[in-house]
């Protein structure tokens, strides 16, 4: 038997919950409500009771509530206030933290606009690769910073699997679940391809109490900065986890909706910011994705059923599923290598190739710029970092990296001058005993185009000038072996003579 909110949805409804100011706004969802107004929210649980979540009690609408709080605040300060009774006094009202008896509770929130949410960023055409690039690094020191969880990694996955197929045993084929079967079978067969390493990286550390619910409607964009919220606090099973599966959800959300080259970018700097400890997990991330895909197919079935809709979401049902084997298809890898002269503009061409190339969401880029600087890609370095002896340290940190990542199935783009021909040659080993194809791209300009280039960068990775071109120039590349590609013109132009090279045109 739950409790009666009747009373408490009515008072949280009105303006007197806040102070007198009004309207008051209210979102529902399957599991809470919210009630907005001013500069507030105020989140109450339904008394519900399902299958993986008891709210059927005061007490236990409160621990979830504190949970929920412990979970968020650290990541998204400025969003979660304090856990708040609903009281009713002498006079038998009802009033928000005063003295009396606590009929409810409810999580405290500072309100944020709709068009800050990053469904709404995205609509807008806001994702670009800086937000892409800033939502990778924020995730992967919230991943740093998460509890870690010992224990086997593999086993949680099949779990996982063993769910799905239940859940999704109890709906028809014409709900749009025809590939079910089929993809589950795929799925196990992948999951039993990584078991050893998923056991390997939960002994690790790899396995954390992580996000949980890490899809985009949990992410609000806050003075330019990505922030995370509303965290899984329901349930520690569920909200623990492979970090890359949990990165997972919001990498196949991205895909979902067609953007994968902010998945690119998302993933390249939650890699680059993990400093090689996450490039081996990678041979995993196809099963991750297609497990997310899944999930949310589920989801949409459940949420049609209790809606009373059946059928009401198959067609995207069926979009889920088909990415969900989409995911697990065969997906060759191979090597690029993107060289030339600083200011050719190899960053930009190598930005615009990664996106479906070879496995989702397409190949990882590693660029010397950003391995020099890790995490720190604003921070303007002395000329002492690239003396030849630490520019030498960061192809090797380059090759390394590939060599992983390409182990591990994903294709990789190397961006990076190349200027020493031993470098090239390192290169092209590289994709040889990795037995995958290799297309070496060599960039070049008149001095002119890439001084005005140069002069124009603005948050740019490179701390290449002028002064670094004439060096460059002045040193000289030696005997190329490398496609040709005039980077004179526009962005497109230079990508379109890429494509034509790389697909053999």
């Amino acid at each position: 038997m739950t409790d009666d909110q009747t009373e408490t949805r009515a008072f949280l409804a009105s303006p007197a919950a806040f102070g007198g100011t009004g309207p008051v706004r209210v979102v529902e969802t399957h599991g809470a409500l919210v009630f907005l107004a001013g500069d507030t929210a105020l989140k109450l649980k339904r008394a519900v009771v399902y299958d993986y979540m008891d709210l059927g009690t005061v007490e236990k609408r409160r621990a979830l509530l504190l949970r929920e709080l412990e979970l968020n605040r650290p990541a998204a300060p400025e969003l979660y206030r304090d856990v708040l009774p609903v009281t009713r006094g002498p006079d038998g009202r009802l009033a928000l933290g005063g003295t009396g008896a606590a009929v409810d509770w409810v999580l405290r929130m500072a309100r944020f606009p709709s068009e800050a949410e990053m469904p709404a960023v995205i609509a807008r055409g806001g994702f670009d690769d800086a937000l892409a690039e800033g939502t990778g690094r924020m995730l992967a020191a919230y991943h740093a910073a998460a509890p870690v969880r010992h224990g086997p990694g593999a086993a949680r996955m099949a779990d996982i699997l063993d769910e799905l197929d239940r859940v999704f045993a109890t709906f028809p084929a014409s709900d749009g679940t025809a590939g079910v079967a089929p993809w589950l079978e795929r799925a196990r067969a992948a999951l039993a391809g990584v078991t050893d390493l998923l056991d390997r990286r939960g002994a690790a550390g790899h396995v954390r109490r992580g996000h949980g619910d890490l899809h985009l409607a949990n992410l609000v964009v806050l003075d330019g900065r990505p922030v995370p919220f509303d965290a899984l606090e329901f349930s520690e099973e569920l909200g623990t986890c492979d970090v890359l599966y949990d990165l997972a959800f919001l990498l196949m959300d991205l895909c979902h909706r067609g953007l994968d080259r902010g998945a690119c970018g998302v993933l390249d700097a939650w890699l680059t910011a993990a400093a090689r400890a996450e490039d081996e997990g990678l041979a995993a991330l196809p099963l991750f994705l297609s497990v997310r895909a899944a999930i949310r197919a589920m989801v949409c079935l459940q949420t049609d059923a209790a809606r009373g809709h059946r059928g009401e979401t198959t067609e995207e049902i069926a979009l889920y599923l088909a990415q969900a084997e989409t995911f697990l298809g065969p997906a060759p890898a191979r090597l690029i290598a993107v060289g030339g002269f600083s200011g050719t503009g190899k960053s930009v061409l190598a930005r615009a190739l990664a996106p479906g190339l070879g496995a989702a969401p397409g190949a990882v880029l590693i660029a010397s710029d950003r391995e020099r600087k890790g995490g720190a890609v604003d921070t303007r370095l002395a000329p002492a970092a690239y003396a030849p002896a630490q520019r030498g340290a960061v192809y090797d940190r380059l090759f390394a990296r590939a060599a992983t990542i390409l182990t591990a199935g994903h294709s990789v783009i190397l961006d990076a001058t190349f200027l020493d021909p031993a470098h090239r040659q390192r290169a092209q080993a590289l994709a040889v005993v990795a037995k995958v194809p290799f297309h070496g791209l060599w960039l070049d300009a008149p001095d002119a185009v890439l001084e005005a280039r140069l002069a124009a960068r603005r948050g740019d990775a490179s701390d290449a000038d002028a002064a670094v071109l004439r060096q460059q120039r002045q040193r000289g590349a030696g005997p190329l072996s490398w496609a040709p590609l005039d980077a004179s013109g526009t962005p497109g132009a230079t990508e379109a003579a890429a494509r034509a090279i790389l697909s053999g045109r």
